[in-house]
């Protein structure tokens, strides 16, 4: 058993590369109905467990010798299909329409000026909802079988179903917040169109995944790395609600956590009934990245690292048969690259199995989530709630929040600004409000004036973002004197910085972290 599969009702989401296709299956779970993303070329083997499916949007034209072709032979006309954008011109195109070049590119607001009475798909929605469109080309014919069921005043063929299937398509994009009415067609669909039971919860997942540990892992031992974050430690719950004695967790001091974050934290995990080990390694990993200036470089040694900590920590614990982790849904979505959807941003160190000589098997109990989701299930599992909103902290540490090399002296002022930082957003209320925030070293000096003296010192970026699993992230407008405040304290405080600025990008374009 794939401790990983939900039993009940599954909705597919095929990837044609859309920026919003993560967005599809966020708004899917919001309504408590399980989903999956699949690269449109990478069906999964058992398509008939499937109960409908999503066509997602995609950079491409359904015109171009580049067009993606999937193969809906499995599922066009058998099970109920909702096309969204490109999805909506494919099927258009391929099956006697008529796709061409819009007028003008179709981006962004739009109101739909004609809705077809009676149809299921947009039950509850009125004339005059705000749809958000993002398309170059357009429906001029719809086809074999269409029937309009939705216009705005620039676009025609806005959303239309194909009589004697249960296929609907819309041109517009229901996932993104633009669209007003977007969740209620979605749910339309789902529940009205599907037949879907909204039983992707919590408490079920919980239930589901305890039983499938135990028949996956059995009588088998489970070493697991714990960072302190909401993942591992949700990981690590599960797995110690469903095995026991058999979870052996190790908590690794990297030399690269915040300050004095090592000992409180593992004194947090010893209280909540874990069986812990804390190992010192910060020597070693600080050696492993003796030297090493670039961000991915910097990521494959503190993997590798890890490992190594890994597997040298598992040797002591007699017969270890698996090593848990605590990956989660845009983690692994990251890290997958196909033709077209899902180029690769970064590489995930706990993504992508082992060596072959660590002979350890991969237990991943929140693989299929998204942040939020893993939120929910710590809060079902009785996990404290301050643990559960701890901001998101890399898995590389402080390493990737400094640029060029690591040095123990870089860390050290690195830990003192952080600790200055989030210490004053915990004190005045602002760290809840804040989804992730962090400090970053600069590979720069700048010339400043302390005490009549000309300084030559290091500068510091600080970064607050919004966001809901970080697969989209909005730059923080902390009030002024807050940041004058910090500012003030990092430059008095921190020996060896003379400058503070402060990170007001977003992603996209620019990532989280700055590598």
């Amino acid at each position: 058993m794939n401790n990983n599969r939900f039993e009940g009702s599954r909705l597919l989401i095929l990837d044609f590369g859309s920026q919003y296709t993560q967005l599809i299956a966020r708004r899917v779970r919001e309504l408590n109905v399980y989903c999956e993303i699949h690269p449109y070329n990478h069906l999964p083997d058992e398509i008939d467990s499937y109960d409908a499916v999503i066509l997602s949007g995609s950079p491409y034209s359904v015109r171009s010798e580049e067009a993606l072709h999937p193969d809906l032979s499995a599922i066009r006309g058998k099970k109920p299909l909702l096309a969204v954008c490109y999805g909506a011109q494919y099927l258009a195109h391929f099956s006697g329409g008529e796709v061409a070049p819009s007028a003008i590119r179709e981006y962004g607001r739009a109101n739909l000026s004609y809705i077809k009475a009676g149809e299921p798909l947009f039950e509850g929605i009125a004339t005059g909802s705000q749809v958000w469109m993002s398309h170059s080309d357009t429906i001029k014919v719809l086809p074999t079988g269409g029937v309009c069921l939705a216009s705005t005043a620039d676009v025609v063929n806005a959303a239309y179903r194909i009589e004697g299937e249960p296929t609907y398509a819309i041109q517009f994009h229901p996932e993104v917040s633009h669209s007003t009415d977007g969740k209620q067609l979605l749910a339309n669909f789902l529940f009205k169109i599907a037949g879907f039971t909204p039983n992707w919860t919590a408490d079920n997942f919980v239930e589901m995944t305890i039983t499938a540990l135990r028949e996956q892992v059995g009588r088998d031992k489970v070493v697991l790395g714990l960072s302190g974050g909401v993942d591992s430690t949700v990981a690590a719950v599960l797995l110690n609600k469903a095995i026991g004695e058999q979870l052996h967790c190790i908590f690794v001091n990297n030399g690269l956590l915040r300050k004095g974050e090592f000992e409180s934290v593992l004194l947090q995990y010893e209280g909540m009934g874990l069986n812990v080990k804390g190992v010192d390694a910060s020597a070693r990993f600080l050696s492993a990245l003796a030297g090493i200036t670039d961000p991915e470089a910097k990521r494959k040694a503190i993997g590798k690292t890890f490992i190594e900590v890994f597997d040298d920590e598992a040797h002591k614990i007699s017969d270890v048969k698996w090593l848990g982790q605590g990956t989660i849904y845009p983690d692994v979505i990251e890290s997958l690259s196909v033709k077209g959807p899902s180029a690769t941003i970064k590489s995930h160190h706990n993504v992508g199995g082992l060596p072959d000589y660590m002979k350890l098997k991969v237990v991943e109990p929140l693989r299929m989530l998204f942040k939020d989701e893993v939120r929910r299930v710590g809060r079902s599992l009785g996990i404290d709630a301050e643990l559960l909103g701890r901001h998101p902290f890399p898995g590389p540490g402080l390493a990737i929040r400094i640029l060029g090399d690591i040095t123990a002296e870089k860390v050290a002022v690195l830990q003192e600004v952080d600790a200055i930082f989030i210490g004053n957003l915990k004190s005045t209320g602002l760290y809840d409000k804040v989804w992730q925030a962090g400090a970053i070293l600069l590979p720069i000096q700048s010339v400043g004036v302390m005490g009549d003296e000309r300084t030559y010192e290091k500068v510091v970026a600080l970064r607050a973002v919004e966001s809901v699993d970080g697969m989209t992230a909005d730059w923080v407008d902390l009030p002024h004197a807050f940041l004058q405040k910090v500012s003030n304290e990092i430059i008095n405080k921190v020996k060896g910085v003379n400058r503070v600025v402060y990170d007001i990008s977003s992603k996209p374009p620019a990532t989280i972290e700055w590598e």
